[in-house]
């Protein structure tokens, strides 16, 4: 076994030609930055969502057996530089591009925080360790990310995951709010790759969801909140515009211990398993 690389939130190593191992770690990011502290049990969520999401969406994915709590092997790709985004409310950093003349939504849209987006909207970004940015189809064909014909299906199937997954999550008491994907290739057909999890997706429950307030969130939005605050977004975003590499603080224990609660809390609610 050969180590690859490490992610924001993975350890990758080659296990031969045609697999590579994940390891799930414990670690978080937010706003593009890795942080210091441990989330208790994260990774074995992470891995277990993971599985859990890959035999249930009725999609090709390169997932292949769970080698341990926090560890999974699954098939070499060739990845589509392409992070798959699509959101079905109006919340996040969709609200501020939409201020700014960014985006375009459907006309009669509810432009209050949180509300429910006509149709769920494909709303990609590049692939980048570092920090993603948003782009359209013009953009993403003239970058060369992908072909016409495979950004059509990116589009179209990412769509149809979400609302698939939507499903599941409502019959469970959650909303999915948005969801974030990535796609590569085996030989010439493209496949479900990376990691399904509340890294990947804005979960809400639906008995405190209400429009026009800030949700409580299942997933690692509780981390954002908190970053932004205690005015340490825009710390990051103040840093990165001087051409500074932003520096993480370390996280309360109580926040930690809340991230994980939550993450565990919707796994055994969706899967209806015991951790």
């Amino acid at each position: 076994m050969r180590f690859l690389r490490s992610g924001k939130v993975k350890d990758i190593y080659e296990l031969d030609d045609q697999h590579v191992l994940f390891h799930f770690t414990d670690r978080v990011s937010a706003f593009d930055v890795k942080f210091p502290t441990p989330i208790p049990r994260k990774g074995e969520v992470l891995c277990k969502f993971a599985e859990f999401w890959f035999k249930k969406l009725p999609v090709r994915n390169h997932y292949v057996r769970t080698e341990a709590k926090d560890k999974m092997v699954v098939k070499k790709m060739t990845m589509i530089p392409i992070e798959c985004v699509v959101r079905g409310y109006f919340y996040g950093s969709l609200i501020q591009r939409w201020k700014e003349g960014q985006v375009k939504l459907q006309e009669g849209t509810d432009t209050r925080i949180a509300a429910n987006l006509p149709t769920p909207v494909f709303d990609p970004t590049t692939k980048s360790e570092t920090h993603d940015i948003p782009i359209t189809r013009e953009g993403a064909l003239r970058m060369k990310l992908a072909s016409p014909e495979d950004y059509d299906w990116l589009e179209k199937t990412s769509i149809a995951i979400y609302q698939e997954m939507y499903k599941i999550a409502d019959k469970a008491g959650f909303i999915l709010a948005d969801l974030k994907m990535e796609f590569g290739k085996i030989g010439n057909e493209i496949v479900l790759g990376d990691s399904i999890g509340p890294d990947e997706y804005r979960m809400w429950p639906k008995e405190s969801y209400a429009v026009g307030k800030i949700q409580e969130s299942y997933d690692k939005q509780l981390l954002r909140d908190w970053l932004t605050a205690h005015g340490i977004q825009q710390k990051f975003e103040e840093e990165r515009k001087q051409g500074k590499e932003p520096v993480a603080p370390e996280l309360p224990t109580d926040l930690c211990n809340e991230l994980s609660s939550r993450y565990i809390k919707s796994y055994e609610r969706i899967t209806e398993t015991r951790l």
